[in-house]
């Protein structure tokens, strides 16, 4: 977000400031689910073999603890990298 969009949000009234704020947060919830949700399908599809036991056998658990580990490691390198791109693109306004 740059300074001019920064500067027109302080320009709005109160009550558009938090209806603004309330959209923003139902983004980031929405986004949040929506990652956890392709992380459990993922690391299942690619872990999960069978459906023989109640609980996951171990070398099932491993799988899925390093597919939840590789995931969220990438998805924390990609937002940094977006966050170097975005604050690289605001410092040449």
């Amino acid at each position: 977000m740059d300074k001019s969009m920064l500067a027109d949000l302080d320009s709005l009234p109160e009550a558009d400031k938090q209806r603004m704020s309330a959209m923003i947060d139902q983004l980031q919830i929405r986004d949040s689910l929506r990652m956890y949700n392709s992380l459990v399908e993922r690391c299942f599809n690619d872990c999960v073999d069978t459906f023989k036991h109640k609980s996951l056998q171990k070398q099932e658990e491993t799988c899925v603890r390093r597919c939840a580990e590789k995931f969220l490691k990438h998805s924390m390198r990609v937002g940094m990298r977006f966050a170097e791109l975005n604050q690289g693109a605001a410092t040449q306004d």
